[in-house]
């Protein structure tokens, strides 16, 4: 962490979790781009503004959040809800 013009950097992505799980959600995140609209958009706005990695990373966030609330509700993948 350092500090650049009074703000804190470099805290925004502390802890990772598991390695295997984060490269499947990254290959998930691959695959979404490719097939489903909704993420594409969401991933070209994400690039747009930094570079094609971290937006990657950005979506693969955003499906494992999706996958949390799957599984405590259990409910379906809704594609309107994830990329509103």
């Amino acid at each position: 962490m350092h500090t650049s013009n009074c703000k804190k950097k470099g805290e925004g992505n502390v802890k990772n979790g598991n390695k295997y799980l984060a490269w499947a959600f990254v290959e998930a995140a691959n695959f979404a781009v490719r097939f489903l609209p909704g993420s594409q958009r969401f991933y070209e706005r994400k690039k747009a503004k930094t570079n094609n990695i971290v937006a990657t990373k950005a979506l693969a966030h955003k499906l494992a959040r999706a996958c949390y609330h799957i599984l405590k509700e259990g409910k379906p993948f809704d594609v309107t809800r994830c990329f509103a």
